[in-house]
């Protein structure tokens, strides 16, 4: 039998006495959640850490006496295993100051509830805790495990080969850590696409925004976020809207157009990946080529298998790099995946598919 692991051990700071106490409230709610520290500003918790050990730090981004970007570096050189998770208002600056946080290696973002969203926010939370903090004990629980009862590796997954036709379009899903797996996956692709790229990426209205001018600054390529009817042009990467599935269009002759729907959410998200990825085989007529970057659940799962049943291909992050292996390992352990990969290694992969004859 597998060790047990150990409990969560989350530090809340932010300078609201209210909002810590339903954060508190709402892990209290799970018995793998310990809550070792409730501090008011980032100087508290970084000294806080120092002395209390913590495996993720939630952090309010806008605080007296020290902000939650000046406190992140200095929580992460105190100790670089600490998970952290950023909150900031649902507003365009608190969504800039959110992104810049991702940039700087927190693992996560919130928005801050409103009074009306305060039950949505006390179950999100607790989720994301949970998927990351899981994750943060699972891989060396199982280091220490006997090689007979230890999770079957990358290499023994099912693959399938690769594909015969050069892709048309380039379709990206990511959810919990995808920020940062963008940041790189997208400086790495150095060499321009034929392609045009669409991108699901789990996030709120304005976030998506922030997104784009983000990756905008880390590659080669302009980002945008997509707008309905726009055309899908070849080396530009198209973000789905907050709250607004992206969908593929046909347009005139060749042309690919992003058409934005307010259709029910799928796998409990709006944008979902499924739909992007269901509307792009139709238009590309299987010839897509997916990647399935880190997040929690398993949207993109029935999306990929339809994208590898035209005659597509998949790609996913593999565990190890991987914030949680939840969406990239949905598809590897259903064998849908060309190939599975280190972070570091998926951009090499797309330009070999992307530029095949």
């Amino acid at each position: 039998m597998s060790p047990p692991l150990p409990r969560i051990r989350v530090m809340i700071c932010d300078d609201s006495a209210v909002v810590r106490a339903l954060i508190a409230r709402a892990l209290a709610t799970s018995p793998e959640i310990e809550v070792v520290a409730s501090v008011g500003n980032g100087a508290l918790a970084v000294e806080t850490l120092r002395r209390t050990p913590a495996d993720i730090v939630l952090l309010d981004v806008e605080m007296p006496v020290m902000d939650g970007l000046t406190a992140l570096p200095l929580l992460l050189k105190v100790d670089p295993s600490v998970r952290v998770i950023v909150a900031s208002a649902l507003t365009s600056a608190g969504a800039a100051i959110a992104l810049r946080a991702l940039r700087s290696g927190a693992a996560d973002c919130l928005h801050k509830p409103s009074s009306d969203t305060r039950d949505a926010f006390a179950r999100d939370v607790t989720a994301r805790v949970l998927a990351i903090g899981r994750r943060k004990h699972a891989l060396p629980v199982a280091a220490r495990l006997p090689a007979a009862s230890r999770p079957e590796p990358e290499a023994a997954l099912t693959l399938r080969p690769a594909p015969r036709q050069k892709p048309l379009l380039l379709a990206i899903g990511s959810s919990t850590g995808g920020p940062q797996a963008l940041f790189t996956l997208l400086a790495g692709l150095r060499r321009p696409l034929s392609q045009p790229i669409v991108l699901t990426q789990h996030m709120p209205p304005l976030f998506t925004r922030s997104l784009a001018e983000h990756l905008s600054r880390v590659g080669p390529r302009a980002c945008v976020e997509a707008e309905d009817g726009m055309e899908l042009l070849p080396d530009r990467v198209h973000v789905a809207p907050g709250d607004r599935h992206l969908l593929v269009e046909a347009g005139p002759g060749s042309r690919m157009l992003a058409r934005l729907s307010d259709s029910p959410p799928e796998n409990s998200c709006r944008p979902s990946v499924d739909p992007m990825l269901r509307s792009a085989v139709r238009v590309a007529r299987g010839r897509v080529l997916t990647v399935i970057l880190t997040g929690m659940g398993r949207d993109g799962a029935s999306g990929a298998e339809a994208v590898v049943d035209a005659g597509g291909a998949v790609l996913a992050q593999d565990e190890a790099s991987s914030v949680v292996w939840g969406m990239p390992g949905a598809v590897a352990r259903a064998g849908l995946c060309h190939a599975v990969l280190p972070l570091d290694r998926l951009a090499a992969r797309i330009t070999e598919l992307t530029e095949a004859a």
